[in-house]
């Protein structure tokens, strides 16, 4: 085992993604501070849990952040699809926003060096046109309320960090897949196990995605490389796929043959604008790329595992929690 290098605090540590590093950080020899809402399960014993954190800006984080030298700050209100607030942007800027400030400020207080924030590549826009990639340089175009706060938490915090000298790294991930994943890609798989014809066997778009074990990589690298202070890093697996690849090889990943019809890209939009799902289409059949070039310059750094490495561990978690249920 490696010796402990310093303290880091994780927030959203219950998450799909804060579970993820929490494991990496300690198997790397950090202390690990994990910091959720609820309660934080399987992750090592050794881990210093704080349970009932509540990402609002009237929470004192004085006593979470004390004695930490870095946070990686992965706590969020999450893009859902069935909103429930009366005014969704209001309640993203007050916790996204207010509450990711809050932290910061009493991070700075406590003399934590490093704040490592998760946004998302919805800071940047909703689609791309193919062969067109969102670049970390590009004026933001988030579209929804998610994606508008993250952009004013990554501007706020680069304002924190220039006042008070704590150093900023902002991490935009593409859409997040791995062992654990929830949501439309456990949707997606649970589709293919079961055989269920598609008809999606001739989409041509290109998406970016990043499984979790890369992106966690990139988050322990940005930790302490020296020349991820200050920087935006947009973060995928290095190759694009079409939705129809995407089902193919996941479908290759958990033993089963895909059944895709190829039905023509504009039958299927005239389709989803008829029942009222437009937003359905956007996300199946439109392009979404980032470059990670910039990020890989900055860094040297290179995703440590394939997309077919990273489907294949995914469908190796789901089946296994299929079998024991």
């Amino acid at each position: 085992m490696k010796p402990s290098r310093s303290t880091v605090l994780v927030t959203g540590a219950s998450g799909f993604v804060g579970r993820a590093v929490v494991k990496r950080l300690a198997r790397d020899g950090y202390e690990v501070r994990a910091a959720s809402r609820r309660a934080v399960v399987g992750v090592p014993e050794s881990i210093n849990v704080v349970e009932g954190i509540d990402l609002t800006p009237d929470f004192d984080w004085d006593p979470v952040v004390a004695g930490c030298q870095s946070i990686v700050h992965a706590a969020a209100r999450v893009h859902v699809m069935n909103e429930s607030a009366s005014d969704p942007l209001s309640e993203f800027r007050r916790v996204n926003v207010a509450g990711t400030i809050a932290l910061a400020r009493s991070a700075a207080r406590a003399g934590v060096s490093r704040f490592v924030f998760i946004s998302s590549v919805k800071v940047n826009g909703e689609q791309t046109a193919p062969g067109q990639p969102y670049k970390a340089s590009d004026k933001p175009g988030p579209e929804d309320p998610y994606g508008v706060s993250k952009q004013e938490a990554e501007a706020e915090l680069r304002a924190l960090g220039a006042k008070t000298g704590m150093e900023i790294v902002c991490i935009r991930p593409a859409l997040v897949y791995g062992a654990g994943v929830k949501a439309n890609f456990l949707a997606m798989m649970r589709v293919l196990a079961r055989g269920i014809p598609l008809p999606l066997g001739a989409v041509t778009n290109k998406r970016s995605l990043v499984g979790i074990d890369n992106l966690v990589d990139l988050i322990a690298v940005c930790l302490e490389h020296p020349d991820a202070a200050g920087k935006t890093l947009l973060v995928s697996d290095g190759e694009d796929l079409s939705t129809t690849e995407l089902l193919v090889r996941t479908a290759a990943a958990l033993g089963r043959r895909a059944r895709l019809i190829p039905v023509p890209q504009w039958a299927l939009q005239l389709g989803a604008r008829v029942v009222g799902k437009p937003q359905i289409a956007r996300r199946l059949l439109g392009s979404l790329q980032v470059d990670i070039g910039d990020t890989q310059k900055a860094l040297g750094w290179t995703p440590p595992f394939s997309v077919d490495q990273q489907l294949q561990s995914t469908a190796d978690w789901f089946l296994t929690e299929r079998a024991g249920t």
